[in-house]
């Protein structure tokens, strides 16, 4: 399977400097995820931003679309910030010919017991048994964009509707 990665920022991407929270987003993680756990998956990393998805844009959102529509491969697979990610997933439905799969972290993949190896693997192997369409991917469970919630106060997402 070949697969093209693109990546938004947020929390899987953050670097934290002191006990006050300051952080920045860092390099992407995902491709060194895959490198680390030795995946036998060809794939490509292209970043699109680095921002906390709380301060993505409607622009931001459409310009990932349009690479993703413009990508030849057929499996993609979206990092992304958890606070903002149904949104985004939302905005790439009706891609035809493709399955995009969103993932990410609640705790930055640079920490030790970090959810993020974890949920770019099962993202990766969700992605190559799904129909054409977009998901998110995160703590071992798979939804539908539109079909999907963050519960910020239990630390998860939940199906919705």
């Amino acid at each position: 399977m070949k697969l093209s990665i693109y990546t938004m920022g947020g929390t899987i991407d953050k670097i934290y400097f002191d006990d006050l929270s300051t952080y920045e987003v860092g390099e992407p993680q995902a491709g060194e995820i895959l490198k680390e756990a030795k995946a036998a998956v060809e794939f490509t990393l292209r970043e699109v931003t680095r921002k906390d998805s709380l301060h993505l844009t409607a622009e931001d959102r459409a310009l990932l679309r349009s690479l993703i529509e413009a990508d030849p491969a057929r499996h993609v697979l979206v990092t992304h910030g958890t606070d903002t990610m149904a949104e985004t997933a939302e905005a790439l439905r009706g891609i035809p010919g493709k399955v995009i799969v969103f993932t990410g972290a609640l705790s930055p993949a640079r920490f030790k017991g970090s959810d993020a190896p974890f949920n770019v693997g099962c993202a990766v192997g969700a992605a190559q048994g799904l129909t054409e369409g977009v998901y998110l991917c995160m703590n071992g469970l798979v939804f539908q964009a539109g079909k999907v919630r963050k519960n910020r106060e239990a630390g998860r997402f939940e199906a919705q509707g």
